[in-house]
């Protein structure tokens, strides 16, 4: 039991879904499964990159009015947005205002559009970093899954987004953003869900 929650269903869940319906919700439709879409991918870069010093549920929170505050988290229309813009984002009180990790949203658009043209495709490119099969632990315990809050894929990752201009975008950030986007399956054993986010990822058609 250790590292899973019995919900009020009866059924066995991650220990940080905990009891809130929102991070129920969330873990039991969202995390870990797979997401391909280029547009998904770059609002939870944006949003992981929001999180930090916060909890996820603060941000869970506030998803929709951070989606009306940056267009949907379209980077085609985002590189648009002028200094004008951040200072009236700075007024949102629907947001978490803070002027660096709204300039980082702006930039990371213009940087996603460079590397869109440069690779194709966000999702193709992010893709490339998921872990091989062979580097994951075989049992993925409550034990385990704590002790791995970087990993060399997301170090790489961060490094290679950080050495084209990604702001917001650290090796912690970045594993919390694959273990979301089903690049891993961090579902812990015995979880309700871990079966259903590890077959949608085996019958996953990878980008690229």
């Amino acid at each position: 039991m250790e590292g899973l929650v019995e919900g009020a269903d009866g059924r066995l869940r991650c220990r940080w879904a905990g009891s809130s319906p929102d991070y129920i919700a969330y873990h039991d439709t969202e995390w870990g499964r797979p997401v391909t879409e280029d547009r998904r991918l770059f609002e939870k870069l944006c949003l992981e990159g929001f999180q930090s010093g916060l909890s996820w549920l603060t941000i869970l929170r506030k998803r929709e009015a951070f989606r009306e505050a940056f267009l949907g988290f379209d980077f085609t229309r985002l590189v648009h947005f002028t200094a004008k813009d951040v200072e009236r984002l700075l007024g949102n009180a629907g947001i978490i205002r803070h002027r660096g990790k709204i300039e980082s949203v702006v930039n990371n658009a213009r940087r996603a559009c460079e590397l869109v043209e440069q690779e194709g495709s966000l999702a193709a490119f992010l893709w490339r970093f998921e872990p091989s099969e062979d580097s994951r632990p075989r049992h993925l315990t409550w034990q385990v899954l704590r002790s791995m809050a970087t990993t060399p894929e997301s170090t790489a990752l961060s490094k290679e987004l950080r050495q084209r201009g990604w702001s917001f975008v650290g090796p912690t950030t970045s594993y919390a953003f694959m273990q979301a986007m089903g690049m891993v399956n961090d579902h812990v054993d015995g979880c309700a869900h871990r079966a259903e986010a590890e077959r949608l990822r085996q019958s996953l058609r990878r980008p690229g």
